[in-house]
């Protein structure tokens, strides 16, 4: 399955990291993070990566060029940062069937290949994964609305006034629907066109629109403390790791 990266950001609220280099060439736990993406990506299976690039984007054509880990890369040029939405719409000339979806920005820890199968399984239009948040951050996402039998009825983009704290994250699968969906948005009231409301228009259309939670967890890396935050978990991690090798090791005497 092809594998769209979203990369165009600017990352101004992670200046000064972001003053002479994309957000997604800034450094976690000693990694890019269009590289934890990339090999998320080849963990789920992607045959193909699309990178929508923008702000600095030779940076990130020169560092990886037409390959990554032997996968082939095509870029797809955003020219003005005018949302998810109009981000996607550049790559869809590239996109032949359905794809995977991941910002460039986000780490994951979890059960990204529980959405893939269930796109294999259903091909629903789209499907994602979602995880609660504290209310009073959900207004930083887009959020879901439920009806009394847990079905979405609604996704609202950064809403002023969430309907839950149940959002969604930089993970997603999609197929070719989701191009015209992209195409009938309206610029939102940020002037940006919203991925959010391109599901939402999927959803409207009644079209097979499948939410999966997170288990496991995820980072937004929009801020200097999301990246500490990040870097912090991925080095325990790998101390958790170690020291598991060091238990299994059976010393003879």
């Amino acid at each position: 399955m092809q594998a769209v990266v979203l990369a165009a950001g600017k990352g101004t609220r992670l200046r000064p990291l972001t003053d002479d280099k994309p957000k997604v060439l800034v450094e976690v736990d000693g990694k890019p993070l269009v590289e934890d993406v990339f090999d998320n990506l080849l963990e789920c299976g992607a045959t193909e990566f699309v990178v929508v690039v923008g702000y600095k984007k030779e940076q990130i054509i020169d560092r990886y060029g037409d390959a990554y880990e032997g996968v082939p890369i095509t870029y797809a040029h955003q020219r003005e940062q005018l949302g998810l939405a109009h981000a996607i719409l550049q790559a869809e000339p590239h996109v032949d069937d359905d794809f995977m979806l991941m910002l460039g920005d986000n780490i994951f820890r979890g059960n990204l290949e529980d959405v893939v199968n269930r796109q294999r399984e259903e091909r629903a239009d789209a499907a994602f994964l979602v995880e609660e948040v504290p209310y009073e951050n959900a207004s930083r996402y887009g959020v879901l609305d439920t009806n009394e039998y847990g079905e979405i009825i609604e996704v609202v983009e950064k809403p002023d006034d969430p309907p839950s704290n149940l959002v969604m994250t930089g993970f997603y699968t999609f197929t070719p629907a989701i191009f015209h969906a992209c195409h009938l948005v309206q610029p939102s009231d940020r002037g940006e066109y919203e991925l959010p409301d391109a599901i939402d228009l999927l959803i409207q259309s009644g079209r097979t629109i499948d939410a999966l939670r997170l288990e496991g967890w995820r980072i937004d890396v929009g801020y200097p403390e999301d990246r500490e935050e990040a870097s912090e978990r991925l080095a325990a991690k790998h101390g958790t790791e170690a020291d598991q090798e060091d238990e299994d090791v059976i010393v003879d005497t």
